[in-house]
């Protein structure tokens, strides 16, 4: 891995929302962690032929990318109104399919009912696809987003009345 890939991965970790990111490989070792501002520290350790020792670079600094608009995404549920329903919250970035595939039905609608360990949705992250699984039983009352969108760690998915 060269000095150009490493920048871009301090980029890519950097816009992600990530706070932190380790990569360890045969030869190296790299740890991405990002501050509250949004811009990326890098330590990285690059491991040389055992003759030589391991040595430190220089943290680098990355100012933080221009965020290009994303279409509009409901807001966050008022409290009061919602506070008896839980929400259904994404373990983790990536591309959200409320179908398992393009000609099928969605996992869940609004009015369904769900049992614990029941398939949601599916997150698409680096190629992976990783079904999502409710954590409550009951009746989906409200759907957050929308199929194919991009999602946050910890964004809200579904409300879920658990009466």
């Amino acid at each position: 891995m060269d000095i150009r890939e490493i920048q871009n991965l301090i980029k890519f970790v950097a816009k992600s929302g990530a706070t932190e990111v380790k990569l360890e490989m045969d030869d190296f070792k790299i740890t991405i962690k990002t501050t509250e501002a949004g811009a990326a520290e890098a330590s990285y350790f690059q491991h040389y032929p055992s003759s030589q020792p391991m040595q430190q670079m220089a943290p680098q600094q990355v100012a933080p990318a221009p965020v290009a608009s994303a279409p509009a995404v409901p807001a966050a549920p008022a409290v009061d109104e919602n506070s008896k329903y839980i929400v259904i919250k994404s373990p983790m970035i990536g591309t959200l399919y409320r179908k398992p595939s393009p000609d099928k039905a969605p996992f869940v609608e609004v009015g369904a009912t769900i049992s614990k360990g029941d398939t949601v949705c599916v997150i698409e992250a680096m190629k992976l696809f990783n079904e999502i699984e409710s954590e409550v039983s009951g009746k989906i009352v409200k759907v957050l987003v929308d199929d194919t969108s991009p999602v946050e760690f910890d964004q809200p998915l579904f409300l879920v009345d658990p009466s």
